[in-house]
């Protein structure tokens, strides 16, 4: 490591901004158009006082030039022109900000139906859904349609928020109505822990400060729900998998013999002397060093960056992948998958596309479309010779190279994948291993 790298790493260190020390939440937001996902967040940002005062400026400006009373919290999230013009969100819109308890990712996602894809891609990611429902509403195509993609995508935590409940006279009839016609529905859903809470965007009501229009609402605000959601125990703690990114050899006279190999822990935990098994080869060694900047650790843990340093010098490069002995993955050319359609063109059955699966790449055919999803019915269409864009079907590929892997249920990281058009090299499939 040079000497440039391991001062900076101090610095950061002595700043307390370590990735590792803080917590951090990422969560998107889902739900039909005009729900007031953008507005949410930006009332979100404006109560926790994280908005610059030029942001707040320029948003303020730009709310009376449009002629309107109060500030438009939505220009916050909407930054594309075409967004602007037309009061929609298109593209994945990402803002941060933080409290005393907690650092926050929030994507922004759009609610048009021809943007699932969009969705897809902000959600991949979070540790929570904030699913919006307009009060006068209810349950609709979208909120559905976003559901099932969250139940999809595994996302651990669900809060339904149950928003414009200015626009009904704040009533708890209308509140416990929507409620219960979105128990009915996410039954058919796999989702764990999902909480409801009354809001309205625009006027502040249970976003950051309790509303006193809701007195008969006795539960928390939406912040106090993000703040305490149990992030850590989102986190595969079980099964150790190592994706290698590169092969370090500096050739230092300090470091003649070095080699280690270099990544990011995708879950578990490693420790000094445990043994491995490192994929495809299958050869095996034991962990004989942990590097993580300018420490040496006795463990390391997801997610962590890492370099370890084995006892035997046994072949490994980038795209293999190193796990427990005593703990491996599947491994196999043949994929079972979930897959939402992200391309312009429609799949074809026996297709052919390159395959991205954690750091390793190769090419895989389209064997088979097992069904398509009707997202409105929650029903399996079967027979179907092509998927189009915004679809998610269930389909069985067949890869030049084998991968490793784990169910998406288990494993997020390494249960995922995309597939990438090899003529354009854009990405037009997302996966999630059955």
């Amino acid at each position: 490591m040079t000497n440039a790298l391991k001062q900076l790493w101090k610095n950061v260190k002595k700043k307390g901004i370590s990735r590792m020390k803080a917590e951090l939440l990422r969560f998107t937001t889902a739900g039909s158009v005009d729900d007031g996902k953008s507005t949410l967040i930006g009332r979100l940002l404006y109560d926790s006082k994280s908005i610059f005062r030029d942001q707040l400026a320029s948003i303020e400006a730009t709310s009376k030039k449009k002629g309107l009373d109060e500030i438009d919290f939505s220009l916050l999230t909407d930054g594309l022109k075409d967004e602007r013009e037309q009061g929609i969100t298109i593209d994945v819109a990402y803002r941060y900000f933080n409290t005393p308890n907690r650092k926050f990712i929030i994507a922004d996602t759009p609610g048009h139906i021809q943007y699932t894809r969009n969705m897809v891609t902000g959600a991949s990611t979070a540790n929570a859904a904030l699913i919006l429902i307009d009060a006068r509403n209810g349950v609709v195509e979208q909120t559905k349609r976003h559901s099932y993609i969250a139940s999809l995508l595994q996302i651990p935590h669900v809060l339904v928020c149950i928003n414009k409940m200015d626009l009904v006279d704040y009533k708890q009839s209308d509140f416990d109505k929507i409620k219960e016609q979105y128990k009915d529905f996410a039954a058919k859903l796999d989702i764990q822990d999902f909480n409801f809470i009354p809001i309205s965007a625009l006027k502040g009501d249970n976003v950051v400060n309790r509303s006193e229009n809701m007195n008969w609402y006795n539960g928390p605000t939406l912040l106090h729900s993000l703040e305490n959601i149990p992030v850590a125990n989102d986190l595969n703690h079980i099964d150790f998998r190592f994706a290698v990114q590169t092969v370090i050899r500096p050739h230092t006279d300090e470091y003649h013999d070095y080699r280690g190999y270099a990544g990011r822990i995708s879950s578990g935990i490693i420790r000094i002397g445990d043994e491995i098994t490192a994929f495809p080869s299958q050869l095996q060694s034991r962990v004989k060093k942990i590097h993580c900047a300018d420490a040496d650790l006795k463990e390391a843990y997801a997610p962590q960056s890492i370099s370890l340093e084995l006892e035997d010098d046994i072949d490994i490069s980038r795209g293999d992948m190193i796990v427990k002995t005593t703990n491996q993955p599947q491994n196999s050319q043949e994929i079972d998958a979930m897959i939402c359609w992200m391309g312009e063109k429609p799949m074809q059955l026996n297709g052919k596309y390159s395959i991205q699966h954690t750091t390793r790449s190769g090419r895989a055919i389209i064997k088979e479309i097992v069904y398509v999803v009707d997202l409105n019915e929650l029903k399996r269409i079967e027979g179907k010779t092509s998927m189009e864009k915004n679809d998610i079907a269930r389909i069985k590929i067949k890869t030049t190279t084998p991968l490793f892997f784990d169910s998406y249920r288990t494993n997020r990281n390494t249960g995922s994948f995309i597939l990438i058009d090899e003529t354009n090299f854009n990405t037009v499939g997302a996966g999630m291993i059955v």
